[in-house]
C-alpha cells in the first residue's frame, strides 16, 4: 500500500466555535462529535479538530498520510532526518497515529487504520 493523504488535523483552542465554522464550511455534521476531538468527512477527506492538539506540539493543521506500516514508515522518516513530536499512539479501535517535524519545521502525520 502505498501513503495516501486522507486525513487533516486542525489544533483548535475553542472547539465548539471551530466545530461551527467547519460545519458551515464542509455543510455537513460532525460523525464524531466529542470532547477531546470532533471529525468530519466530506469530499472523501477527513476533518478532524482537536482542542489538545496545540499542547501535542501541533503549530498549524497536520496532514496524516495512510499507511499500511506505521512504525516502519516512522522509522524511515526518522533515518531521513525527522524528528517524532508525537510517538505511535492508539487512538481507539486500533488506529494508530503519529506525526513528525521535517527539517524545514512542516509537520507531517502518519495514520495507520486496524
Amino acid at each position: 500500500m502505498t501513503a495516501g493523504l486522507q486525513t487533516i488535523i486542525y489544533p483548535v483552542k475553542d472547539l465548539a466555535r471551530a466545530k461551527a465554522l467547519f460545519s458551515a464550511l464542509l455543510e455537513v455534521e460532525p460523525y464524531a462529535d466529542e470532547p477531546y476531538y470532533v471529525g468530519f468527512k466530506a469530499a472523501g477527506q477527513d476533518v478532524g479538530l482537536d482542542p489538545n492538539g496545540h499542547s501535542k506540539g501541533m503549530t498549524g493543521p497536520v496532514p496524516y498520510w495512510h499507511v499500511a506500516d506505521i512504525r516502519s514508515r516512522l522509522a524511515a522518516l526518522v533515518s531521513a532526518g525527522a524528528e517524532v513530536l508525537h510517538d505511535v499512539q492508539d487512538v481507539g479501535g486500533g488506529r494508530l497515529i503519529a506525526f513528525v517535524k521535517d527539517a524545514d519545521g512542516n509537520l507531517v502525520g502518519l495514520l495507520q487504520d486496524a
